[in-house]
């Protein structure tokens, strides 16, 4: 018996830990206390089997792989990026969007679903929290959808898949860990997310627009007397045209002697302004240039914009690294709030409560990880893991595709942060061998634990969605209406349709690459024709000697200049004249020419 378990302790240790994890015992406890325990008994049975290489010693590495978390620069972005969210979804924002937004597609079928769809990604791009987005459009736009008469399983899963938005689009948390566990870099993981992240955004809306087209009474368009905001859509179109006139004179004109990023930067900026300053001058004198319509949706929809390129678009043009772009944006969080007066002491406490609650859990999933790490790579898990999964047949394809699978059932049961700490590692080494590209991977990866937040029964974003969804019947304030609650079975029927949708994404990833390595080609090239020229090491200067050894030159033009020593004076030797040293043809103190 002690032999079997020996010789197998790696696939013991490794599925009792995930029973126990399954079972819901707290993951970071967990992870330490069978790093542990299993460290004791491969240290006891070490003598039995070769392959298990623990020794008591070992136990001293865990204080210095601690503190390497607690060095890690790239983890510093998940509390800044926390903290933004958390400030914007207390501060109103969602709902002015979502407010906004509905007026604006109010006119059209669907109009309400689109409007959540396109909040949950603006969402996704400034809180990066899941929770927050489902909570948030959950309680502003559940009522209103009810109200006017939208089919609950789709108003429902719109509102859970929209929220699950925040696990994909930059910048994601789920991003931000997958690249610190890949060993990537967190810029190039969020570049590489836009192009998926956008196509779930467009296949959102396209299966809206099929829904509308097949069963029109399920997305009304809202009626007249709910548009209260009116129309206005041609001056809304005016002043896009002129803003984007704008950008590009001042590109061409005004910041032509700068840098393309800084070029580009300052123009963007001068043309949200632009349009920002002319909406709140019509606001303020009653100009009547511009309608209540276009006039609302410049004034809410600059500022987050603005902040998402404060933080995404520094971050992808290079100009900032994911944690100094989380510092901007936790900043600008915090101006916007201040501006819209709705900062507190209370909302600023809570802020920070939360933030550290989720960084320290975070924090000590990931030291639970690193002990578990060790004593499973002690038992040579890796290499169990490896030779498992390396014979799956189909390659590289078959190797994604289970992996896919195991994501997926996993993220049924365990919050992303558990699998990104625990699978990534030791997948990672795998997709490396295959020849995969590894932000390819994380980015597929990504995706699988977006889709698994819906997955019923213990998708999170459903359990969000379930909390704040009226259960019983209510009473609708605005219409006076008497409406039936929302079933459990409405909201994971209304899941369903998005679930296949990022499953064929998924596929489309995984079929296409290129969607996500475009990465590679989108770094800054070097100039070609910058030169470096170190003074001194020309043609004068080798046949001179070797500069700045005052060596003289060789006799042999065929041999190393300025080596040959001179004569030693030993009997017999005729000596030669030595010739002057030859003066240094250049100064070490001098930099470097650029050319």
């Amino acid at each position: 018996m002690i032999d079997i378990i020996a010789h197998n302790l790696a696939p013991i240790m490794f599925i009792s830990v995930m029973a126990m994890l399954l079972i819901g015992y707290p993951v970071a406890f967990t992870l330490a206390a069978g790093g542990l325990l299993f460290f004791v008994i491969g240290v006891e049975v070490s003598h039995i089997s070769p392959e298990i290489r623990l020794f008591w010693p070992l136990l001293q590495a865990h204080p210095e792989r601690i503190y390497g978390i607690m060095y890690n620069d790239t983890l510093l972005a998940i509390p800044f990026f926390t903290f933004m969210g958390l400030i914007l979804e207390r501060s109103g924002m969602a709902e002015d969007l979502l407010d906004t937004i509905g007026q604006l597609f109010g006119p059209i079928r669907g109009g309400l679903s689109y409007a959540v769809v396109l909040v949950g990604a603006l969402l996704a791009a400034t809180t990066g929290v899941v929770a927050a987005s489902v909570i948030a459009m959950g309680l502003i736009s559940l009522p209103i959808m009810l109200r006017y008469g939208y089919n609950r399983s789709l108003a429902t899963g719109t509102i859970a898949a929209a929220g699950t938005l925040a696990q994909i689009v930059p910048p994601s948390l789920v991003l931000i860990v997958m690249a610190d566990q890949l060993g990537r870099s967190v810029g190039d993981m969020y570049v590489g997310a836009l192009y998926p992240a956008l196509i779930i955004v467009a296949a959102y809306c396209l299966y809206i627009f099929a829904v509308t087209l097949i069963k029109p009474d399920w997305a009304p368009a809202l009626p007249v007397e709910a548009r209260t905001l009116g129309r206005g859509i041609k001056s809304l179109i005016a002043i896009l045209v002129l803003s984007v006139a704008m950008h590009f004179f001042a590109y061409e004109f005004i910041f032509d002697g700068l840098r393309f990023e800084t070029r580009f930067v300052w123009s963007a900026t001068s043309a949200a302004a632009f349009a920002l300053a002319v909406s709140l001058a019509n606001s303020h004198f009653q100009l009547g240039i511009m309608s209540r319509l276009a006039e609302r949706v410049v004034i809410v929809l600059i500022p987050p914009l603005a902040l998402i390129f404060l933080v995404l678009g520094t971050i992808f043009l290079g100009i900032a690294t994911p944690t100094e772009g989380g510092a901007m944006g936790a900043t600008g969080a915090l101006v916007l709030a201040t501006i819209k007066r709705r900062m507190g002491f209370v909302m600023l406490k809570q802020a920070l409560d939360s933030t550290t609650r989720l960084s320290a859990f975070v924090m000590f999933i990931l030291i639970g990880a690193r002990v578990f790490g060790l004593t499973f790579y002690g038992v040579n898990g890796n290499l169990w893991i490896e030779e498992l999964l390396l014979g799956l047949p189909g390659g590289t394809t078959g190797f994604l595709v289970v992996v896919t699978i195991l994501v997926f059932v996993l993220g049924c049961f365990l919050d992303f942060f558990e699998i990104a700490f625990i699978m990534v590692p030791l997948l990672a080494p795998v997709a490396e061998k295959l020849g995969i590209d590894l932000i390819w991977f994380g980015i597929i990866l990504g995706i699988n634990l977006q889709t698994s937040f819906l997955t019923p029964p213990f998708g999170f974003a459903l359990f969000y969605l379930r909390s704040i969804a009226p259960s019983k019947k209510w009473k609708d304030a605005p219409s006076g209406r008497w409406l039936p609650g929302v079933k459990t079975t409405e909201i994971y029927k209304g899941a369903v349709p998005y679930i296949i949708i990022q499953f064929i994404v998924i596929l489309i990833v995984i079929a296409f690459p290129e969607l996500v390595t475009h990465y590679k080609t989108e770094r800054p090239a070097r100039d070609p024709n910058l030169q470096i020229t170190i003074p001194g090491f020309d043609d004068n200067a080798l046949g001179g000697g070797l500069p700045g050894l005052g060596l003289p030159p060789s006799e042999n033009s065929n041999g190393l200049p300025g080596l040959t020593l001179p004569s030693l004076g030993l009997p017999g030797e005729t000596p030669s004249a030595q010739p002057e040293p030859a003066a240094p043809a250049f100064n070490l103190g001098e930099p470097p020419k650029f050319d």
